[in-house]
């Protein structure tokens, strides 16, 4: 008798488990409209000081793929830079520009061509995580490794004060770009009287206690990238900042890799 009531008992208490076992599948599997967005979805968020932070990289494009003359030097790759490491957020030795930016530099490229020369490019976009990787550097007194060649007459606790390192960068925005002149005749860097990113007055585009030859080649850089949509930068010959840039007011996450544009 017990064993029959048993059953009974179960048979009736069937469907009220079954419609929680339901109920609960419902909310873990969710049909595919309601299905919540892949990890890696672009998505845009707004920081603690209120700057708006993006991931989405699809109006970005590889700098070798739109402008296929540049010569890549990646520095933040490398450990050759003023850090001493390789740079949070640079996966691969590849530079990425929005769409407008790089094909402004094409035809900046297409007329130095003309001309002998080719662009070489140091750095384009930034992420985020790099510029808070350079904040995090420059609150490290002890780290001085790389003092010598990048900021030989400064000390380190002057690096914020004076603006070199800051807590988000232009180059985040996606249309700004480091770059230099290639002589195609003497396979060499056009001597501009000064190296990328030298912290100093004498990386100032208009400091004029170098050569004539080395002032005139940065005015040769200057004017060519002024012609076809960028603006400079007042403490650096080499960076220049697309003048209607498409995102003023957004900075990017993505890593810089080649996979982050053919998502």
């Amino acid at each position: 008798m017990k064993k029959h009531a048993s059953a009974y008992v179960t048979l009736l208490l069937l469907p009220v488990l079954c419609g929680l076992a339901l109920g609960a599948c419902g909310k873990a599997a969710p049909g595919n409209g309601d299905a919540p967005p892949a990890s890696d979805a672009p998505t845009e968020t707004v920081g603690e000081d209120g700057v708006k932070l993006s991931n989405d990289a699809s109006d970005f494009v590889l700098l070798s793929e739109a402008v296929p003359d540049v010569i890549l030097e990646i520095r933040y790759y490398s450990t050759y830079n003023f850090v001493g490491d390789r740079i949070d957020g640079y996966e691969e030795p590849v530079a990425l520009l929005t769409k407008e930016a790089a094909a402004a530099l094409k035809e900046v490229s297409d007329e130095m061509i003309a001309k002998g020369c080719r662009l070489k490019i140091y750095d384009a976009y930034r992420p985020q995580k790099a510029v808070t990787n350079f904040m995090n550097w420059a609150l490290d007194a002890e780290d001085t490794r790389m003092k010598a060649y990048f900021y030989p007459d400064l000390e380190k606790d002057v690096l914020f004060p004076q603006g070199y390192i800051a807590e988000h960068s232009g180059h985040s925005r996606g249309s700004t770009v480091d770059l230099t002149l290639f002589d195609m005749n003497t396979e060499k860097e056009l001597d501009m009287g000064g190296t990328f990113d030298f912290f100093g007055e004498i990386s100032h585009p208009d400091y004029t206690d170098i050569t004539e030859e080395q002032y005139a080649n940065r005015m040769l850089l200057r004017e060519v990238m002024l012609k076809h949509g960028f603006k400079p930068l007042a403490e650096e010959w080499w960076h220049f900042t697309l003048a209607d840039e498409p995102y003023p007011d957004t900075y990017f996450t993505f890593p810089v890799n080649s996979d982050s544009v053919k998502k």
